[in-house]
């Protein structure tokens, strides 16, 4: 990968060849993170689009990307190609609706178990609330896999500090800016540190390994002995109860 004294000449030069050049080198960075979202989405989402789409996200990160600030070109880029990524699926609004009113339907039952028992629901109590048995539950969850992997995929680093914070100004609701305007970024940080903090052991080992370890959803299941669907599962029991939060708390 280039170097920062490359980086410092090409900003002073602008010269298009090493812009190439430079480019080119940093295209497995786009691979990987498409790779890496590609493996919770459904086969009808191929793999070339999103790393057609995450190239996009890696010019404009080229282009904006400031070597003085003293962050690497990969961190800074990472979330910029996710976010064009994630951008381009919203436009295409590939969810099915049954499967975002199951999302939906998921996360109201936790919220009104979390607000009954004070702590997060088990597989059991949360199939109990919803009146199905746990194989059902674990059924819906394998279902709704896809829109938990996009909601905390949005994790992206703001424009101005380089720190992952929420992207709740994305979720279209006419509350959205006034909740901005009204809350300071550190408070943001803080509250998802909290949620995160009140889910399950088992759910914050996937949350840490997927996001901040970035291992694959079949590695995160060697290391903690279970098969990669039922990995898949507890991330997306984690994110629903994550994103009810989220909702409650912002009345989003």
């Amino acid at each position: 990968m280039a170097t920062q004294t490359i980086w410092e000449n090409y900003k002073k030069t602008m010269n298009p060849s090493i812009r190439d050049k430079m480019l080119n080198e940093y295209l497995p960075l786009v691979r990987n993170v498409a790779g890496r979202m590609a493996i919770g989405f459904p086969k009808s989402v191929e793999l070339n689009d999103l790393i057609s789409t995450g190239v996009i996200g890696l010019i404009e990160a080229f282009n904006n990307y400031d070597p003085s600030r003293g962050v690497k070109f990969e961190t800074y880029a990472v979330p910029r190609i996710r976010g064009a990524i994630l951008d381009e699926l919203r436009a295409l609004d590939w969810v099915p609706r049954s499967t975002r009113a199951k999302s939906r339907e998921i996360e109201k039952a936790m919220t009104k178990l979390e607000n009954r028992l004070g702590r997060s629901p088990s597989e059991r109590e949360l199939a109990k609330q919803l009146n199905i048995s746990t194989d059902e539950l674990l059924s819906a969850l394998d279902d709704v896999s896809s829109t938990a992997l996009l909601s905390l995929d949005e994790l992206i680093c703001r424009e101005d500090d380089n720190r992952q914070v929420p992207r709740i100004e994305t979720i279209q609701n006419d509350n959205v800016d006034n909740v901005l305007n009204d809350l300071e970024r550190g408070e943001l940080r803080m509250f998802l540190i909290n949620a995160i903090s009140t889910l399950s052991e088992q759910e914050r080992l996937v949350v840490a390994l997927y996001y901040y370890e970035e291992l694959t959803l079949k590695e995160i299941g060697e290391v903690m002995l279970i098969s990669e669907s039922r990995v898949s599962q507890i991330h997306t029991k984690a994110v629903l109860r994550l994103r009810a939060l989220i909702r409650e708390r912002f009345a989003l």
